[in-house]
């Protein structure tokens, strides 16, 4: 048979009933003939509860000294990276309890190995040596997500959702068949279902599409997770830990483009209120003014996500609107205040109570119209777009975030995503 990487979320593991519901879908995979590596989280707000123990300490600092006592990344990873540790020994208890054979293993155990940007390290290598001959024979390996070791033999973490990308980095590794990621929906929808209730279950999405929709928004997967399964084409199936035993559970294949099978031209809605607009007023209209500002940006490392420059009343000026994530605000007011004689503006606004949304699908490269529907349904509820930005396979706008759900269900009306229902049966 195959070999193939389970992954569970926190959900899926937030107490020992859930652990032994794991045990029961990692059980049936074994029983079917496959080699199984299983990646898990730490249970459901462990990891806030230990950062909530460093932060406590971070108080400790006299006022106006952020770095008293030196930088703490590294022990920080120590840390929040012991919350999987604790899941994946008790999983292991579980499947030996089941008369499974298994093992725990932490990441500087196969070793996974990182970089050395503590608390949001970016994997080097995974060794397979020690436990690809261990799948080989027979046992289970259960794997704290999350986390690794860097140059200097520290514990280190990928940063949060990191325990996805530990998952699909393993599954390459280790030449899996596939990645499963179990969560607590079952698989992709074409938006928010808390937003839309008749958003419709994908049966399969692209890399890019997934990579798009990660990026904007949808939290189902990480980014780095759909970006290193693209990379190395390793299909990646989403689907719910939660099912009860015989309910029908196929979930959303994530793969490349030539095997998704489904015609559309859209395939989701996506959202995020993790935005803040920023407007330089009266900015020098001449070349290499817009690369100062995203060198002041890429100074303080603040990402710039849609920029649109429009005409300024004065002579020779612009004004400039862009948008960066809403925690980066300060930080890039900060930035721009102190060169702002260099860059040369006059004034700054902002705006923290901004939405983006957008439409992504890859059916947009050979159809038309698609930016007429879109801005179509939004002028027809009265939705004002502040800022577009655009892509191969996506559209995206800023507006403001009072209209966020009304916006996204115009959307995925207008582009009929709901779910396909069958016509009523009538007595003849």
């Amino acid at each position: 048979m195959g070999r193939i990487v389970m992954k569970f979320g926190g959900t899926s593991v937030a107490d020992l009933e859930r652990i032994r519901a794991v045990s029961a879908l990692v059980a049936k995979e074994v029983d079917a003939g496959h080699e199984v590596a299983v990646v898990v989280s730490a249970m459901s707000g462990e990891t806030n509860r230990l950062v909530s123990l460093v932060d406590a300490l971070d108080a400790d600092c006299p006022p106006g000294e952020d770095k008293c006592g030196g930088d703490i990344h590294d022990e920080y990873d120590s840390i929040v990276a012991s919350g999987e540790q604790v899941t994946s020994g008790l999983l292991a208890i579980a499947m030996r309890r089941r008369g499974i054979r298994a093992r725990s293993w932490l990441g500087w155990q196969i070793p996974l190995r990182t970089d050395m940007a503590h608390s949001k390290a970016r994997i080097a290598e995974i060794e397979s040596s020690a436990i690809g001959p261990s799948l080989a024979d027979g046992n289970v390996a259960v794997v704290a997500g999350f986390q690794g070791i860097s140059d200097d033999g520290r514990i280190s973490t990928l940063g949060r959702g990191g325990s996805d990308t530990s998952a699909v980095a393993l599954a390459i590794a280790l030449k899996a068949d596939r990645c499963d990621i179990y969560t607590d929906v079952d698989g992709i929808y074409t938006t928010d279902p808390r937003i839309v209730p008749e958003a419709r279950r994908l049966n399969r999405i692209a890399f890019e599409e997934m990579l798009e929709l990660a990026s904007l928004g949808a939290k189902v997967l990480q980014v780095r997770s759909v970006e290193l399964a693209m990379n190395y084409n390793l299909p990646i199936r989403v689907l719910t830990s939660m099912a009860v035993e015989g309910q029908d559970n196929p979930g959303t294949l994530v793969c490349h483009e030539d095997q998704t099978m489904e015609e559309r031209v859209v395939s989701g809605v996506a959202y995020s209120r993790d935005e803040a607009q920023i407007t330089l007023l009266r900015l020098s209209d001449k070349p290499g003014m817009v690369a100062k500002v995203c060198k002041a940006m890429s100074d303080a490392n603040v990402i710039v996500d849609m920029i649109v420059q429009g005409i300024s009343r004065s002579d020779n000026a612009a004004n400039l609107t862009f948008t960066v994530g809403e925690r980066d605000l300060d930080i890039a007011l900060a930035a721009l205040e102190a060169a702002q004689e260099e860059i040369g503006f006059k004034a700054i606004k902002h705006d923290r109570d901004v939405t983006k949304v957008s439409v992504v699908g890859i059916g947009m490269r050979s159809h038309t119209g698609v930016a007429q529907t879109m801005f179509e349904a939004l002028a027809e509820r009265g939705i004002n777009i502040e800022v577009i930005a655009t892509s191969e396979i996506k559209i995206s706008v800023l507006i403001d975030s009072e209209y966020t759900e009304l916006a996204v269900r115009a959307l995925h009306n207008a582009f009929d995503l709901h779910e396909t229902k069958a016509p009523p049966v009538t007595a003849p």
